[in-house]
């Protein structure tokens, strides 16, 4: 009788303990279901609101509702779809690491890394949109009046080919037909990087812009195109394990362990781009010099230190060191910051490249010192409703599959 009386005694607290935990468990789902709810409303609105700001711009003209000029043609629409179309070359390259060329531990990250390289490939599709003044009479005249001979026309068309390509790869892995998806994965990575440095060519082959001119460029894009898609499947899985509420498993941690391993290579390469980008451009003309200097103590002095090196580069190679590929917190933050530093990274690219006038050493009056340029509030909202395009598609396809869960293969 005694002994009856104190198990039930004992076991007392232990069912107020359980009933206490499935208490929080459940307030902590339907908090987390909020958040996700609100969150996914916010991405939809920021789509909404850019997509009337680029149809308003449309209608009055993008010479009165952007902040570009004759001077400066390149704004913060053109650097906008360069971050979003090198981010998915570089989740491409990432994804293939797995499941195309055959490295097992990279193969949990496939589905997801496939996903983002395609919400993030038609975000910058998106944002270029706006940009054009005709984009339909672009897509017309790309198929009946191809330039061969143009590095415009090429990255357009392979990048088109390119965004086929991963979305039937990702519809094969979710039907998990692996065979077909390692073979159209494959076609996506050789699409991708022709299109990649057909982009890099762009800025490369313009022997009037000293600051872009010369090989290197389509070289560094393929580079930190990696870098930036090592950043954005390490955040976007961390984001992903916080909706779940569930602890990642494993192989997840291994797989993004050594994504994280991979992320402190790029970096030290890309510092390496970065230092003989400067050695090599004070030995050139003097319209790089003056544009080098716009970087170093000029105009974009602030982000390029602080943004570009110190946010994008400097404290995520630390942080990443620190983690050791296995706090994922801090893999979480670093990688944020990194590609905060690489948005603005590819914002100086583009504009810094413009800011010394082509008219510089011809002694015209009108063009001596550096030009400058300013985001329009058109411009900025058609920029938010990209990155919420990309949101509101990751939020929906967590949900949509599953969190991506993935299968030996």
């Amino acid at each position: 009788m005694a002994d009856n009386v104190s198990t039930e005694t004992a076991e007392a607290p232990l069912a107020e303990s359980a009933i206490l935990d499935s208490r929080w468990s459940a307030a902590a789902r339907a908090l987390r279901g909020r958040l996700y709810l609100m969150t996914l409303v916010l991405m939809g609105l920021l789509v909404v609101i850019g997509t009337a700001a680029g149809i308003h711009a449309k209608y009055i003209g993008s010479l009165h509702a952007y902040g570009v000029s004759r001077e400066i043609p390149w704004g913060i629409l053109i650097s906008t779809y360069v971050f979003f179309v090198v981010t998915s070359t570089g989740l491409c390259l990432v994804s293939s690491i797995g499941h195309v060329f055959g490295v097992r531990d990279m193969a949990p990250i496939a589905r997801r890394s496939v996903f983002l390289a395609v919400a993030t490939i038609a975000a910058g599709f998106y944002v270029i949109f706006f940009e054009i003044e005709n984009p339909f009479r672009m897509a017309v005249y790309n198929v009946i009046s191809p330039n061969l001979t143009s590095n415009i026309w090429w990255m357009g068309s392979l990048y088109g080919a390119y965004m086929v390509f991963m979305s039937i790869e990702f519809v094969l892995l979710v039907r998990k037909k692996y065979e077909l998806a390692t073979i159209l994965g494959f076609l996506g990575v050789i699409s991708g990087v022709a299109a990649h440095s057909n982009l890099g060519a762009v800025f490369g082959m313009l022997d009037g812009r000293e600051f872009w001119y010369g090989p290197f460029m389509p070289i560094y894009f393929i580079t930190s195109a990696m870098m930036s898609g090592a950043a954005a499947i390490i955040l976007f899985t961390w984001i992903a394990s916080k909706m779940s509420g569930k602890p990642m498993d494993e192989p997840m941690k291994r797989a993004l362990e050594i994504t994280t391993r991979l992320g402190v290579l790029l970096i030290a390469v890309i510092l390496f781009f970065t230092v003989w980008k400067f050695v090599i451009g004070f030995a050139g003309g003097e319209a790089k010099v003056l544009a080098l200097d716009s970087l170093l103590t000029g105009p974009y002095s602030f982000n390029f230190w602080i943004l570009e090196i110190g946010v994008g580069i400097v404290i995520p190679l630390l942080l990443y060191i620190k983690s050791r590929g296995r706090n994922l917190n801090l893999m979480a933050l670093a990688s944020a910051m990194m590609i905060l530093g690489i948005f603005f990274m590819r914002y100086d690219l583009v504009l810094v490249g413009q800011v010394v006038p082509v008219q510089h050493g011809m002694q015209v009056t009108d063009y001596q010192g550096l030009l400058s340029y300013s985001p329009s509030p058109h411009e900025i909202l058609v920029v938010l409703g990209g990155i919420g395009l990309v949101g509101f598609t990751f939020l929906l396809g967590e949900k949509i599959f599953s969190g991506h869960k993935s299968e030996a293969h």
